[in-house]
């Protein structure tokens, strides 16, 4: 069994985590300050447990929290220092990849425009990736609760954006009783547009959501993929067509999508030889690192070290990267998995 240490200095690749979800304590603190957005604390630390969700009932009340933090993120210095810190931050836990997700509509409430936010993320990614070698992506989300229009206004800007950092267009925000298939033409127009497509889905509806996904909205990755397993033909499908599951365990115990991490169908996929992957969701609503993501599958669901590096190689070969730069990087990863044993 690898100790946490190894985990830690283990190459990582992270394709789920949501910016408005990873803020710093202290950054929050700054930045309400300059906004006059009044916080529960004025003390980081205690701001920091606060932030963290473990008190939801479901999806949706997990999602509420992101209120605060969407506040925050209403000007162009806020986006792109929040984007910087997140390189920065996965630098120091051994990502040498990280895929940025985000509905850049949340931040248009005073006034910027959609290639306003965009831009500002992408400055920040940019300047992380010159400072900290990692390399980065934006993932362009909308959100369910949305009208299809503004899915569409979102997935026309992230073509217009392909060639300047963004990889990948999404589906996030509360899953149930609101199936992707309603922001279907926002998926044609991605997809048209030569966009990856990834697909928040079974996390908090059943594999409905998820056939949905995968055969009216084009997707290459599932993000969540919780209740997969109830269907055991989809479960076949996602298998045999290898598409890859971006597993967020913490995360699904906080929304309830499961009841415990050992109870994760994380095992089963493994098992069954499903491609899968660990991500963490939210860095700050989660209050977990990628490698503590690891460390908890390997005591709760015995993880071997030879499917630990499995998952970081799925990880890394499931990235939105131009081919010849993701068998590049592959190899030095496998090298220096090998090296670590």
């Amino acid at each position: 069994m690898p100790t946490r240490e190894l985990l830690a200095r283990l190459p990582k690749a992270e394709l789920h985590v949501h910016l408005d979800g990873s803020l710093r304590p202290g950054t929050m603190l700054d930045l309400a300050r300059a906004a006059r957005v009044e916080l529960p604390t004025g003390d980081a630390e205690t701001l920091g447990r606060w932030m963290v969700v473990d008190d939801a009932r479901d999806l949706e009340e997990f999602l509420r929290r992101f209120e605060l933090t969407i506040r925050l993120l209403q000007t162009p210095e806020a986006i792109e220092r929040v984007a910087y810190e997140m390189v920065e931050d996965a630098a120091r836990d051994g990502l040498r990849l990280l895929e940025v997700r985000y509905c850049p509509r949340l931040s248009t409430r005073d006034g910027l425009t959609l290639d306003e936010v965009l831009a500002a993320e992408r400055r920040g990614l940019e300047r992380g990736e010159r400072d900290f070698g990692v390399r980065t992506g934006i993932i362009n989300c909308a959100l369910r609760q949305h009208p299809p229009a503004a899915s569409l206004e979102v997935a026309e800007a992230s073509v217009r954006w392909r060639d300047r950092g963004v990889v990948a267009f999404d589906l996030a925000g509360g899953e149930a009783g609101r199936p992707p298939g309603m922001h279907r033409a926002a998926f044609d127009a991605a997809a048209l547009g030569g966009l990856h497509v990834t697909v928040h889905a079974g996390e908090a509806a059943g594999p409905e959501s998820v056939r949905e996904a995968l055969v009216l909205c084009h997707a290459e990755r599932l993000g969540h993929g919780t209740r997969i397993h109830e269907d055991p033909a989809l479960e076949d499908y996602v298998r045999d067509r290898r598409i890859p599951i971006e597993v967020n365990l913490t995360s699904n115990v906080q929304t309830r999508a499961v009841t415990r991490a050992a109870a994760h169908p994380l095992r089963r996929y493994l098992d069954r030889g499903l491609v899968v992957t660990l991500c963490t969701d939210s860095w700050l609503m989660c209050g977990v690192t990628l490698t503590d993501e690891y460390d908890l599958a390997r005591r709760e669901l015995g993880l071997t070290r030879e499917e630990i590096d499995r998952m970081l190689l799925d990880g890394f070969a499931a990235a939105f990267l131009p081919w010849p730069e993701k068998e590049r990087l592959l190899a030095e990863v496998r090298a220096e998995l090998a090296d670590l044993r």
